[in-house]
C-alpha cells in the first residue's frame, strides 16, 4: 500500500500528480490556441511538438548520465519541475507561434532534466523487493493528475470558451504547488550507494560474458539494433497526438468535445496499461506489440476516412494501442543488452525515437497543409502496418536472440 512506501516516493508521487494536473490542462488546449487564436499553420504545430519530444529524449539521456556522475538527484528534479511550472505563464504571453515554441521547449527541457533523475531517486529510495510497488504508485499518481487536468480543461473550456490565455494562467497554480513540494525533498545517500540488487530466480538464464554480446556499434548486438530499427519505424508512424485533436476539430467537434475525446484516450490508456503489461510477460512482448501496431494502423486509417461520430470510438481505441505498445518497447530493448549497459541502451532508444518523432511530426504537419487533413493519417496507418508485417517476420529470430542474451 502507498502508506508503506518511503516519504521521498510519496512526495515524488504528489509532485508528479500536480505537474501532470497542470500539463494536461494545457496540452490539449495548445493546438486549439495555435489554430484559433494565432492562426498558425498545422506544419508549425508539427514542428513544435516534434522538437519538444526531441528535446526530452536528448535530455533524458544526458541528465541521467550526469546525475549518476555527480551523485545528486534533487537539483535535477527541482529544476525540471520548476521549468515545467514556468512554461504555463509563458504560453499566456504568446502572441506569435515562436513564443509557444519557446514555452513548449522550456516545458520539455524540464521534463528531460527531471525524469531520469526522478526515477533513479525512486529506485534509490526503496529496497528492490518493493520497487514495483513504488513505481506503480508513481504511475498511478502521474496518470491521476493527467485525468484531473483534462477534466479541468474540459470544464474551463465550457465556462470560459475561447479564454485560452486565462486557462494557461490557471494551469500555473498546480504547477507552483508541485514546485513547492520539491523543496521538501532531501538528497538520499550517494546515488545508487545503498540500493540492493535482487538475486535472479534459480530458473533464470545465466548471464553471458560481456564481450559475447558486444558485436555491433556501441557494443550492442545486431538484435538490439534490429529491434530499435523496428521501434523507430513505428515511431515515424506515430506523429504528435496534437494532430489527432486538430483532426477531431476538423471533423466538426467543438473545443469541449475535443477535450472530452482526449479524456477518453487517457482513461482507456490508464485502465489498460498495467493489465496489458502483465499479459505481455505471459504471452510474449512481440505478440503484444505487433497487435498494438496493427490496431494503431486501423485507428489511423479510421481517422483518415471516418466521420465525426466514429471518432468517439477511435479515441478510446487509440488509448488501447498505447496500452498495448507503450513500455513494451523498453522491455524489448532491455532484453538485448547486458545489465550494466541498460542505461546507455535506453538512452540511445530515447534519443532515436525522439528524433524520429521530430521528423514524423514535421512531415505530418506539411502533409496536412499541402495535401489535406487525412493525408498524415493515411501515411501513419501505412507505416504502422509495415512495421507490424516486418515484426511478424523478424520477431521469431529476435525472440531467440533475446533468450540467448538473457532477456525475456
Amino acid at each position: 500500500m502507498p502508506h508503506k512506501l518511503p516519504k521521498p516516493v510519496r512526495n515524488l508521487g504528489w509532485i508528479s500528480f500536480f505537474t501532470d494536473f497542470a500539463s494536461e490542462m494545457v496540452y490539449p488546449v495548445v493546438p486549439l490556441f495555435l489554430a484559433t487564436a494565432l492562426g498558425a499553420p498545422v506544419a508549425v504545430l508539427g514542428l513544435i511538438e516534434g522538437m519538444a519530444e526531441a528535446i526530452v529524449s536528448v535530455m533524458k539521456g544526458l541528465s541521467g548520465w550526469h546525475s549518476d556522475k555527480v551523485g545528486k538527484r534533487v537539483p535535477y528534479v527541482r529544476l525540471g519541475y520548476g521549468m515545467a511550472a514556468l512554461s504555463k505563464p509563458l504560453l499566456a504571453l504568446a502572441y506569435a507561434w515562436p513564443v509557444v515554441f519557446l514555452a513548449r521547449a522550456v516545458d520539455r527541457l524540464g521534463k528531460g532534466l527531471r525524469t531520469t533523475a526522478r526515477d533513479a531517486m525512486i529506485a534509490d529510495a526503496v529496497d528492490c523487493s518493493i520497487a514495483g510497488r513504488a513505481f506503480g504508485f508513481h504511475r498511478m499518481m502521474d496518470t491521476g493528475g493527467a485525468i484531473v487536468g483534462v477534466l479541468f480543461a474540459l470544464l474551463l473550456l465550457k465556462f470560459l470558451p475561447g479564454k485560452y490565455r486565462l486557462i494557461f494562467l490557471i494551469a500555473g497554480v498546480p504547477g507552483l504547488a508541485a514546485v513547492w513540494l520539491t523543496f521538501r525533498l532531501r538528497e538520499l545517500q550517494k546515488a545508487g550507494e545503498h540500493r540492493m540488487v535482487c538475486p535472479a530466480p534459480a530458473h533464470a538464464p545465466q548471464p553471458r560474458e560481456e564481450a559475447a554480446v558486444q558485436a555491433g556499434p556501441l557494443g550492442f548486438s545486431p538484435a538490439y539494433w534490429c529491434t530499435l530499427g523496428l521501434l523507430m519505424l513505428f515511431a515515424f508512424a506515430n506523429s504528435s497526438d496534437a494532430l489527432l485533436l486538430l483532426r477531431a476539430k476538423n471533423l466538426g467537434w467543438d473545443d469541449t468535445q475535443v477535450i472530452l475525446g482526449y479524456l477518453l484516450f487517457n482513461l482507456t490508456y490508464a485502465a489498460s496499461a498495467y493489465p496489458l503489461g502483465v499479459l505481455s510477460d505471459r504471452i510474449g512482448r512481440w505478440r503484444m506489440i505487433i497487435t498494438g501496431w496493427t490496431l494503431y494502423s486501423a485507428v489511423y486509417f479510421g481517422f483518415s476516412a471516418l466521420d465525426a461520430q466514429a471518432a468517439w470510438w477511435l479515441f478510446p481505441l487509440y488509448g488501447l494501442t498505447m496500452g498495448l505498445t507503450e513500455g513494451v518497447g523498453k522491455a524489448l530493448i532491455s532484453g538485448h543488452v547486458p545489465v550494466l549497459r541498460k542505461g546507455t541502451a535506453l538512452g540511445v532508444f530515447y534519443m532515436g525515437l525522439g528524433f524520429t518523432a521530430l521528423v514524423s511530426s514535421v512531415v505530418a504537419g506539411l502533409l496536412w497543409d499541402r495535401v489535406g487533413p487525412s493525408a498524415p493519417f493515411r501515411l501513419g496507418g501505412a507505416v504502422a502496418l509495415a512495421a507490424a508485417v516486418m515484426g511478424l517476420f523478424l520477431a521469431p529470430r529476435l525472440g531467440k536472440a533475446a533468450a540467448a542474451e538473457g532477456g525475456k
